[in-house]
């Protein structure tokens, strides 16, 4: 670099002065070129501690820029190896803890190696000297420069004029090129580009076409806004006029009749055939919007306001169809099944028939998904000849969503409520809110609360949407609910419902709705109607057993697509290795074979009892979201500490089932046969298999207990008897639910004996022949009651037992 740079005489002594290692100061926001004085804030312990040696020393320090302003903490590869040498002229320490430093820039360094110094940043500096050059050049350069600065500076509004006077006053070429360079508005790495060049003639070049770039930015900028001011005088103008008009019409009283528009919307109005209240609210509004300049924004929430009160039906009604005959045939035609709802309706209608207008229709379905919620909303609105709507209120969390946003809002619109009676068109539709049990609440409101209004039928012909502020009758609404679990929907709002259970379907149930409504319309879908396409019922069952596991008939559906789209499949490339001379066959029977060769493993297995008898194993049946399944309880004794160990991921319910049929076989082990201390250093392990799977509920508490009753008396339990009820300190069996899928599942497992409660006696009347089928259904009262059923040899011992205590 000495070969290049040739330094003149004047800056010798300068330069010799300056030490060849200097501390490093790395600059966050700024750049600072020789002969600047400038004030720089130092608060980084670093560096703070080489501001302190450099003011202990020569007063010399070496001033980078860093290459990225946002590191707190910057390596030596994060500094810009070009920078000034500057001397510190004063330091001032700062109550919170921060150093200012006034410091002066002597000349431009570059620094050649960093020491190894680890307190704050050291580096051997090398002094770069402007080069001699042509003066003939130089002058024009400068020339140029300073006709741009002074260009740059009359466009520029954040710099004083005074600086041009400044400027002036310098006579050195350097001293000129470097206070243009700091007056720049740039970022650090285009000032810093200015270091980077090492001769004064590069430093010219570089300042002038930054100018150039300047320039014609602030040209452009100044362009843009004398164009917004003269839109805004524009406006203003046209502001200005328009009132001018406004008076004169008000003048002259014509101003009806001064736009086609005006009187368009008012002839809307007028047909709208609105209540008198509403009515005079509107007209209230036309004219205010009348009176409101066009371009006011006040003039569209009025205009979308008055659009919203026309377009919400205030008269218009469909004509119910009741005919309860044809109502039932639509109901049967779109749902197998689903005899309560169907009823329910059935009942509505007749009512009609007597009453003509009834309040109070709000019906709420509960049920798992896929059982057909939904689209039996869609069946009673095609039944009864109303239109249809449906609100999904899953995710809702906002209340404005229900009864809508006030008009002081950007952007406000009515809520969910209006906007759909605005789609039905009439004000009778059937308006089914999906997913009841979905809302949730937030800081924004509760939206269930704002559902109160909607679904009280002694309140709904007065809802006060926020945003129409009027009061709107939806009494003629035909509400319908739809909802997965019942207990996450809030009390106040099932109490104004009429909740209707559906459970899931069973086995024999999915067969029926899969020959009567999936395959002929996945026929259709998949272009196999001309093919006389048979399924047999039998790989119905096995689609439905062993590759679906739900409540409804959502997997059953894409299965058997599945299985069609691999016929079609079969027909087409049959089609093509035959060539269009030999006919394709037209009979494709779809039996159990086919069914796993097109859709692989079974997913799904059904527990199985063992065929041989075992101690301390005992069958019990459970309900599921699913439908039922068995429940194989094993017990088992050992020595040990005296407790009782439970494992299957059970829940805190079951557990405590399990404890109270021990302290019933305690408390009453002599009745039993049972020896008084048969506990007594043992331990009992109760284990129910499927451990991944939670269970919980009271319902197989019986089952623990004549499983532990197996395992102290050492009598195997009978393997086709299964058996479901809650159980009491007293040995009572108490009542259960789900009774339906239980036998289903009992039924299904080869079971022959089913032991019920005695309180669950009753519900059989309900449950249809196909499921009670094979099975003989025995109710009880006491564990007692039980035991015969499940241990064949122990009717004698039993009958010793009862000798004895009478007795006594």
């Amino acid at each position: 670099m000495d070969d290049l740079i040739k330094k003149p005489s004047s800056d010798i002594s300068l330069i010799e002065n300056i030490p060849n290692v200097l501390p490093v100061l790395p600059l966050r926001d700024n750049v600072i070129f020789p002969y600047m004085i400038f004030p720089v804030l130092v608060g980084r312990e670093q560096s703070i501690r080489a501001a302190n040696f450099a003011l202990d020393g020569a007063k010399y320090i070496f001033l980078a820029a860093q290459k990225r302003s946002t590191i707190e903490e910057p390596k030596r590869e994060d500094i810009f190896e070009e920078g000034t040498i500057a001397k510190i002229i004063q330091i001032l320490k700062l109550p919170n803890g921060l150093l200012k430093i006034l410091v002066d820039g002597i000349i431009q360094g570059r620094i050649i190696s960093f020491t190894k110094r680890t307190d704050f940043f050291e580096a051997e500096i090398e002094v770069v000297a402007p080069q001699d050059a042509d003066k003939r050049e130089m002058n024009a350069l400068l020339r140029q420069m300073s006709s741009l600065f002074k260009e740059y500076v009359r466009v520029n509004k954040t710099i004083p004029p005074e600086a041009i006077n400044a400027f002036e006053n310098i006579d050195e070429p350097d001293r000129k090129l470097f206070y243009v360079a700091a007056n720049i508005n740039q970022q650090i790495e285009v000032k810093q580009k200015i270091l980077q060049k090492f001769s004064l003639q590069e430093q010219l070049f570089e300042v002038i076409r930054l100018l150039n770039s300047e320039i014609e930015i602030l040209k452009i900028e100044k362009e843009i806004e004398g164009k917004v001011q003269e839109n805004i005088a524009k406006t203003q103008r046209k502001f200005i006029i328009q009132e001018q008009i406004r008076i004169l019409q008000d003048e002259l009283g014509d101003e009806e009749e001064s736009s086609p528009e005006f009187l368009k919307l008012k002839d809307r109005i007028d047909k709208a055939k609105m209540p008198k209240a509403v009515y005079e609210k509107a007209v209230e509004e036309f004219n205010k919007l009348k009176k409101t300049p066009p371009s006011s924004p006040e003039a569209t929430v009025i205009r979308n306001y008055l659009d919203w009160l026309i377009d919400v039906p205030w008269h218009s009604k469909t004509k119910d169809n009741l005919d309860i005959k044809n109502v039932r045939k639509i109901l049967d035609e779109d749902h197998y099944g689903l005899d309560k709802p169907k009823e329910r309706i059935v009942e509505h209608i007749a009512v009609l028939n007597l009453v003509k207008n009834m309040r109070g229709q709000i019906l709420c379905f509960v049920g798992p998904p896929g059982v057909g919620k939904t689209s039996l909303g869609k069946s009673i609105a095609r039944a009864l000849g109303r239109n249809f709507v449906r609100i999904s209120l899953g995710g809702v969390r906002d209340e404005a969503e229900i009864r809508g946003h006030r008009r002081t809002y950007i952007g406000s619109m009515p809520g969910k409520i209006i906007q759909s009676m605005k789609r039905a068109k009439t004000i009778n539709p059937v308006m089914l809110l999906d997913e009841i049990d979905k809302m949730s609440m937030d800081f924004r409101g509760d939206p269930s609360s704002a559902m109160l209004e909607v679904l009280d039928p002694e309140q709904n012909h007065t809802f006060n949407d926020h945003y129409l502020d009027i009061d709107y009758d939806l009494s003629q609404v035909m509400f319908i609910t739809t909802a997965n679990v019942r207990y996450n929907i809030p009390l106040p709002l099932q109490d104004r419902m009429e909740i209707i259970e559906l459970p899931g379907y069973l086995e024999h149930e999915k067969i029926q709705i899969a020959k009567r409504h999936i395959i002929p319309k996945q026929l259709t879908a998949h272009g196999l109607e001309k093919f006389n396409v048979n399924f047999k019922d039998e790989a119905i069952s096995k689609i439905i057993i062993e590759y679906t596991r739900e409540a409804g008939v959502r997997n059953l559906e894409r299965e058997i697509s599945s299985v069609l789209r691999k016929t079609a499949r079969d027909i087409v490339v049959s089609n093509s290795e035959n060539g269009k001379k030999k006919k394709i066959k037209n009979k494709f029977v779809i039996n159990s074979g086919l069914i796993e060769k097109f859709l692989g493993v079974p997913k799904f297995r059904s527990l199985k009892v063992d065929k041989e008898l075992r101690v301390g194993s005992v069958t019990g049946l459970a309900w599921t979201s699913v439908g039922g399944d068995i429940l194989q309880v094993d017990a088992t004794v050992m020595n040990g500490a005296e407790k009782l160990t439970l494992t299957g991921h059970l829940g805190n319910v079951m557990k405590e089932s399990a404890q109270a049929a021990l302290s019933y076989l305690r408390s009453n082990a002599k009745e039993f046969g049972l020896d008084q201390q048969f506990i007594k250093g043992k331990e009992i392990h109760i284990h129910l298999p499927e451990g991944a799977i939670p269970k919980d509920g009271p319902s197989a508490g019986i089952t623990m207990a004549l499983a532990m009753y197996s395992t102290f008396s050492g009598k195997p339990a009978r393997n086709d008897v299964a058996m479901t009820g809650e159980i009491t300190l007293r040995g009572k069996v108490l009542a259960i639910g789900g009774l339906n899928e239980k036998l289903l599942a009992a039924q299904r497992s080869g079971m022959k004996t089913v032991l019920i409660p005695k309180e669950n006696e009753k519900d059989l009347s309900e449950i249809t022949n196909e499921v009670k089928e094979g099975l003989k259904i025995v109710p009880i009262q006491t564990i007692k009651e039980a035991i015969p059923f499940v241990f064949e040899l122990d009717k004698k011992p039993v009958k010793k037992i009862s000798k004895k205590k009478s007795k006594k």
